[in-house]
């Protein structure tokens, strides 16, 4: 995207950028190939390797009496699926979040929407183990929204109003908080080994039941998301500019938070609190197509796909027959990728 200002307007318009069009199509056309390419291959290799071409076999002709095609259907495939998902669902949070506040290191992990949404599940297996999955999410994204309105509530308290690094102290304090809370409730409650996955982080007990309620969730978030990119993109620019221009940013902010809730809120209910995916590639897919939204937002949802998916593939590897958890190994990642950032932000404090 290109930001042209001209001299007599005090508004600012942007128009499309070629390249951005051609790089966009290029990313997403190669990362659904390698997405296609990452099924197969996360769902060949675990405890038992199994060849590409029983993959294939299993995919095209499943045969209910192979052992192999059951161990494919019933557990990689979901897991891989599942992995694809929870991958897009924290990327595209990530990227509304950082422009719709215009803040470089927003993102659910960061801001307490996962420690927000491992409480709320705490709370389930505690106090109404038998919830459907269904609730569970709702809830999950009730305790999301506890989360970051702690954070923002938190973050605004001091004199100089909010800024990224005051956002991200707080949401420090509030994960935290919220995390100490659920591990006392799984002591006493007795509960740990349950709460153990979500603080781990992984994708490897994802079931199709729980696809068929966050699929259709997610897919739609996204879609809205990308229905709100073009206004995302003027709100990133400035609430200022945004209204200039027409924009309703009260409602068009109400709307980014809930998808972004949503997004965040059903993630947790199944990989866990894993953070840094909604930082990592927002700003890797603003290198490679602009800042504009449009392009931003569905190219970061194949991204993100696309890290979950081989970061699962090599918690599997690492250390076999064990897996080392996800959360650990994307927060290898993204814990200097935050330290660079934050760095770079160190005058905004």
């Amino acid at each position: 995207m290109t930001l042209k200002t001209y001299e007599a307007g005090e508004v600012t318009i942007f128009s499309t950028d070629r390249k951005q069009k051609i790089n966009t199509t290029i990313i997403l056309t190669v990362g659904i190939i390698f997405l296609l390419f990452s099924i197969c291959l996360s769902v060949s290799i675990g405890a038992a390797d199994i060849n590409l071409s029983v993959v294939l076999d299993a995919l095209l002709q499943f045969d209910p009496e192979n052992k192999a095609h059951q161990i494919i259907w019933e557990l990689r495939l979901p897991r891989t699926i599942g992995a694809i998902i929870v991958g897009a669902s924290f990327a595209v949070a990530g990227a509304i979040m950082q422009g719709m506040t215009r803040n470089d290191l927003a993102e659910p992990g960061l801001l307490g929407l996962n420690a927000g949404g491992v409480f709320a599940l705490a709370l389930c297996l505690a106090f109404a183990p038998n919830l459907s999955y269904l609730m569970m999410v709702f809830i999950a994204f009730i305790g999301a929204g506890l989360g970051a309105t702690l954070v923002f509530g938190i973050g605004s308290m001091s004199a100089g109003g909010v800024t990224p690094i005051r956002l991200v102290l707080a949401g420090a304090a509030v994960s935290a908080l919220l995390t100490a809370l659920s591990e006392g409730v799984a002591l006493y409650y007795q509960i740990g080994q349950d709460l153990a996955y979500w603080f781990a982080g992984g994708v490897s007990t994802t079931t199709w039941e729980q696809l068929k309620v966050i699929a259709p969730i997610v897919i739609g978030a996204i879609i809205i998301a990308i229905m709100l990119s073009r206004a995302i993109t003027l709100l990133s620019l400035g609430e200022d500019i945004a209204l200039s221009l027409g924009q309703k940013t009260s409602l068009i902010k109400l709307l980014a938070t809930v998808i972004v809730l949503i997004l965040a809120g059903t993630s947790v209910t199944v990989v866990g609190a894993v953070g840094f995916i909604g930082l990592i590639i927002p700003h890797i897919t603003r290198l490679l197509v602009g800042v504009d939204y449009r392009y931003i937002i569905p190219c970061s949802a194949v991204l993100g796909g696309l890290l979950v998916v081989y970061a699962d593939v090599a918690a599997r590897l690492i250390n076999p027959p064990y897996e080392t958890p996800l959360g650990a190994l994307i927060a290898v990642i993204g814990v200097p990728f935050f330290l660079y950032l934050a760095h770079t932000k160190k005058g905004a404090i």
